[in-house]
C-alpha cells in the first residue's frame, strides 16, 4: 500500500455494493447479487399543489422567451474527457480482474492518453492535471500487483536507515550554534531539546543532500502514521517529540528490519516484543503492525523513564537496553548522557543515537529555517476493520472490496502470508467495509481460504471464467445457482476455485525491496513515472509556447 503521499481509498475505484446493484439491473434476477444490496425503498405518493394564479398582464413588457438565442448545455471538454478516461480506466480494471494484464495495460494507457492529449492551452487544464496524477496513482497500484505476481505472498525487508546513521561520523559547521540557539529559545517542546556540537553535527548532516534526502523521506512517510503515532504518545504520558524516535529508527517503514533482526516501525527483537505483548505466528508478527508497535514502544519508554528519571537515558536504553545504561551509570557514577557520551561509557552507536533524535526534533519544529515547509506529506491512513470468523484470503477480499490485493497487504503490514487467521481484524480500504462484510457472508466459511469473487464483462462464459480460475462451469453454476447457462455482464460471481498452499518466505527474499515497497521509499513505480514524464512534456511544451507568445 512513494510513496509521494498514497491515500488508502482509491480516486476511481468502484465500491461492491454498486457493482452488485448494476448486476441486479440485468435482464434476468440473479440471487448472489441480489442478496448484497438494501430492500428498496418504499416508493411515496407525491401530491401535487396547483401554481398561484399569474396575472395576465405580469409579464407584458418582457421579451418572450421563445426569442432568446438557444443555450446547449453541455459538459465543458475536460469533464468529457475525465469521463471517457474513467470509463477507460474501469475497463482496464475489468482486464485485470480477469487476468489479463495487457488487455488493462492498453485501457490503462488510454484512459491516460485521453487526458494528455488535450490542448495545452484549454481552460481547465490544471482540472486535468489533477485529474493524470489521481488516475496514474490508481493505475500504479494494479501494475504494483502485475509486477509482483506471486511476490504478493511474500514478505521482503526493508534495510533500516539507522543502521548506517549511526556508524558515521560528520563535521559541526560553526555557523549553526547561533542560527540553532535562536530557535531553541523560540521553540516549544515536551521533551528538552540541546545544540551541542553532537547535536550540531547531524543537523549539519541532514543539512546536506544525502541526509536531506533520507530526512524528508521519512517526514514525508510520517504523514500516515503522525496522527496515529501522536494520539498513542499522548495516551501513554510521553512527549510528543518521541515520534522522531520511529523516523530514527525506521523512517516510519513498517518493514525494516536491522542488522540485529529488530524490526517493524520501532525496532523491536523478538522477546522484547513479546514483553510487551507483541506476538509473532506463522500467520502474523505483531511488529510489523504500526498501531501495535507504537503502543508496545510507548509504554517501553514510559518504564525506561521510571526507572532513569530522564528522557535521555531513557532513550539511550531503548537503543543499547536499560542493562547497559545501568552498568554505564553504575560504573561512572554518573546518570547524565551527554557525562556517559564524553567518558564513552555508552556504545558507540548509542552515542549517536540521542544526538540524532534531538537534530531531527529541532529541525522538524523548525521546517522554514530548513527548507522543510514545503514537504508533502502523505495522508493519513483511513480504513475499516472487519472481524474475521474464519481463516481468509486476502485476494478474495481484494476481490470484495474490488482493490488490488497490495492495497490489502499495505493496510494490514503484520501479516506474513496472503492470508489472515480467524479472530484478526483485518483493515479493508475505507468505506468499503460494509461491502466486504457482505460478500464474505456469501462465502462458507471453511472455503474463504481459497474461493473467489469475479465480476463478469461484456461476452464473458461460465467455461471462459472456469478456465480462468482452473475450476469447472457446473462448479460455478452450482455455487452461484445459476439458471442460466451463460452469466450476464455486471453479475458478480462466487468462484469455486481450488486452495493452493503458500510458499514460505525464502532466505533470497530477504533484504532485498520488492517494487511496492521502492514506491514507499520516494521512488516511482514503472507506470506512474511513464505517465508522468508524459506529463511533464506535456507541460513543458505548454510553458515553450506561453514565452513564444510573449
Amino acid at each position: 500500500m512513494t510513496h509521494r503521499h498514497r491515500t488508502i481509498s482509491l480516486y476511481s475505484a468502484l465500491p461492491l455494493a454498486a457493482l452488485l446493484l448494476n448486476g441486479c439491473m440485468a435482464s434476468r434476477p440473479q440471487q448472489f447479487a441480489n442478496s448484497f444490496l438494501p430492500a428498496a425503498p418504499v416508493a411515496s405518493r407525491t401530491s401535487f399543489v396547483a401554481p398561484p394564479r399569474i396575472e395576465p398582464d405580469l409579464y407584458t413588457n418582457e421579451k418572450p422567451h421563445a426569442l432568446d438565442p438557444i443555450v446547449a448545455v453541455t459538459a465543458s471538454d475536460a469533464e468529457q474527457r475525465m469521463r471517457r478516461a474513467d470509463e477507460s480506466f474501469q475497463a482496464g480494471k475489468r482486464l485485470y480482474q480477469q487476468g489479463d494484464w495487457a488487455g488493462a495495460r492498453v485501457q490503462f494507457d488510454q484512459a491516460i492518453e485521453i487526458l494528455l492529449n488535450a490542448p495545452l492551452d484549454m481552460p481547465d487544464r490544471q482540472k486535468l492535471d489533477r485529474k493524470v496524477e489521481s488516475l496514474a496513482e490508481n493505475i500504479a497500484r494494479y501494475d504494483l500487483d502485475a509486477q509482483a505476481g506471486d511476490g504478493a505472498q511474500q514478505v521482503v525487508y526493508e534495510k533500516a536507515p539507522i543502521d548506517s546513521m549511526l556508524e558515521m561520523t560528520f563535521p559541526t559547521d560553526p555557523g549553526l550554534k547561533p542560527k540553532v540557539g535562536e530557535e531553541l529559545h523560540a521553540t516549544v517542546s515536551q521533551l528538552p531539546l540541546d545544540a551541542n556540537d553532537a547535536v550540531l553535527s547531524y543537523i549539519h548532516y541532514f543539512s546536506t543532500d544525502r541526509g536531506r534526502k533520507t530526512l524528508v523521506a521519512g517526514l514525508r512517510r510520517s504523514g500516515r502514521y503522525s496522527a496515529l503515532i501522536r494520539r498513542i504518545l499522548s495516551e501513554e504520558g510521553i512527549p510528543q517529540e518521541l515520534l522522531y524516535l520511529a523516523q530514527a529508527e525506521s523512517g516510519f517503514i513498517p518493514y525494516a528490519m536491522s542488522n540485529k533482526k529488530a524490526t517493524g516501525m520501532w525496532q523491536f527483537v523478538q522477546w522484547r516484543g513479546h514483553q510487551y505483548g507483541l506476538d509473532q505466528t506463522a500467520y502474523s508478527d505483531d511488529r510489523l503492525d504500526p498501531e501495535k508497535a507504537t503502543r508496545a514502544a510507548a509504554k517501553h519508554l514510559h518504564d525506561l523513564y521510571n526507572e532513569f528519571g530522564d528522557w535521555y537515558l531513557a532513550m539511550a536504553a531503548y537503543n543499547c537496553g536499560p542493562a547497559c545504561v545501568e552498568h554505564a551509570v553504575e560504573r561512572t557514577g554518573y546518570a547524565d548522557f551527554w557525562q556517559l557520551r564524553a567518558l564513552n561509557a555508552l556504545p558507540h552507536q548509542t552515542e549517536n543515537y540521542v544526538p540524532l533524535i534531538l537534530a531531527m526534533t529541532i529541525m522538524a519544529k523548525n521546517p522554514k529555517d530548513y527548507g522543510l515547509e514545503d514537504v508533502d506529506a502523505e495522508q493519513p491512513l483511513q480504513y475499516d476493520t472487519v472481524a474475521l470468523n474464519a481463516p481468509t484470503s486476502l485476494w478474495l477480499v481484494a476481490d470484495a472490496a474490488d482493490y488490488p490485493v497490495s492495497e490489502i497487504r499495505e493496510l494490514n503490514p503484520s501479516l506474513l502470508r496472503a492470508a489472515a487467521p480467524a479472530g484478526y481484524d483485518l483493515r479493508v480500504p475505507y468505506g468499503t467495509g460494509a461491502a466486504v462484510k457482505a460478500a464474505l457472508a456469501r462465502v462458507p466459511a471453511s472455503n474463504r481460504l481459497s474461493w473467489r469473487l469475479h465480476r463478469v464483462s461484456e461476452g464473458e462464459t461460465l467455461a471462459l471464467i472456469a478456465r480462468q480460475y482452473q475450476t469447472n462451469a457446473g462448479a460455478i453454476s452450482s455455487a452461484n445457482q445459476l439458471s442460466a447457462t451463460a452469466p450476464s455482464y455486471g453479475d458478480v460471481l462466487l468462484i469455486p476455485a481450488a486452495y493452493h498452499p503458500e510458499h514460505r518466505v525464502s532466505k533470497a527474499a530477504r533484504g532485498h525491496v520488492s517494487a511496492s515497497r521502492r514506491r514507499s521509499r520516494g521512488s516511482q513505480p514503472v507506470a506512474l513515472e511513464r505517465v508522468l514524464n508524459g506529463h511533464r512534456r506535456a507541460s513543458a511544451r505548454l510553458s515553450a509556447t506561453r514565452r513564444a507568445r510573449g
